[in-house]
């Protein structure tokens, strides 16, 4: 699904965005009017009230909220736009949720070009058309030059849980099997490589993307899932690592198991990084009960954004609250929380 507008505000006359597009005079009226409704135009947001107000289903409600400061914000593959819609869409599956609405809250740097402003408005425009959800309220602030960096964006978003789905790190038992949704690390790689200039042979893209499509398939065959998480920052070591300190358990993975592409695997040994904990924007870890995760993983693979899913490991009764890893040589390493961070504004 496309989403193609051009931009209303005359690129000649405000070519950059100003601090007084920040001031809530004429300027800020002309931005909030002009750029952001008309992309994000809905029922609700035509209220232009300080909220959106809205009717629920009885039930349980998830909600949850990011902030996004990647740098670069245009990456192969997306940019911050699509990746705030897509990374919160992707919090609210976790919970089980079905994502309904999104706030979009907007940090401007002054000098920002606004050409760049309106091509991120459309892709959150579009990723979240292509999500089925609204942006249904929202803020815009606008700093001093040299107090941001081009554009910083916080999303919130609600959903509602569905019915019999019970999901939580300590729902995690031994027995369990963890599987990963597709090839891990490549969001990280590809703006590290974008960020400094770096090419390699074959053009690694982000792997941004909502899964609340796939997980649906998922839900339709069973709601016997344990836990879910988005491995974001910090890569599946660092979420994984969490669910054992969380449940009391131990992890044991296979490193042969774990979906890594030729390309990453490459960019990686050249970097001196390790995929483990290299963020991913567009991939789901699921823990499910053994019996349960073959089915899961053919539904999975029945789907675009999974095709490549693997069942990557399982949960243990040994070594509570350890992630350990069968080595290609038929070792067994600890893999530890990571002290530091790998790739600073990724995500």
């Amino acid at each position: 699904m496309g989403f193609e507008m051009s931009c209303p505000i005359p690129l000649n006359e405000y070519p950059v965005i100003t601090l007084a597009h920040g001031s809530g005079g004429t300027l800020s009226h002309k931005l909030l009017s002009e750029l952001f409704l008309p992309v994000f135009d809905n029922d609700l947001l035509r209220q232009e009230h300080d909220g959106a107000i809205f009717d629920i289903p009885a039930g349980k409600m998830a909600i949850t909220t990011d902030s996004f400061v990647v740098r670069p914000v245009f990456f192969p593959g997306g940019n911050i736009g699509d990746l705030a819609v897509n990374g919160t869409i992707n919090d609210l599956v976790s919970c089980g949720a079905k994502p309904l609405y999104l706030s979009a809250g907007f940090i401007l740097e002054e000098g920002l070009r606004t050409e760049e402003l309106w091509q991120i408005v459309l892709s959150m425009r579009q990723a979240a058309d292509l999500a089925g959800v609204q942006i249904v309220t929202g803020d815009t602030k606008v700093v001093d030059k040299g107090s941001g960096d081009k554009i910083f964006i916080n999303t919130t978003g609600v959903g509602m849980v569905r019915e019999g789905l019970s999901i939580s790190p300590r729902n995690c038992v031994p027995g369990d099997e963890i599987i990963i949704t597709g090839r891990i690390a490549e969001h990280g790689v590809a703006v590290l490589s974008a960020r400094a200039g770096l090419e390699f042979e074959t053009t690694l893209r982000s792997d941004t993307a909502a899964l609340n499509g796939l997980l649906e398939k998922v839900f339709s065959r069973t709601l016997n899932i344990h836990v879910m998480r988005d491995p974001t920052r910090g890569g599946i070591a660092t979420v994984l690592n969490e669910i054992c300190h969380a449940s009391g358990t131990g992890m044991l993975l296979c490193e042969d198991s774990i979906p890594v592409s030729e390309e990453v695997k490459g960019a990686c040994e050249i970097l001196g990084l390790d995929p483990l904990y290299i963020a991913n924007e567009g991939k789901m870890l699921l823990i499910v009960p053994g019996e349960e995760s073959r089915q899961v993983l053919e539904t999975l693979t029945d789907h675009p954004l999974g095709q490549e899913a693997a069942i990557i490991g399982k949960v243990t009764a040994d070594h509570p609250g350890i992630l350990r890893m069968k080595t290609a040589i038929s070792s067994t390493r600890i893999i530890d929380m990571i002290a530091g961070e790998q790739l600073p504004r990724i995500c």
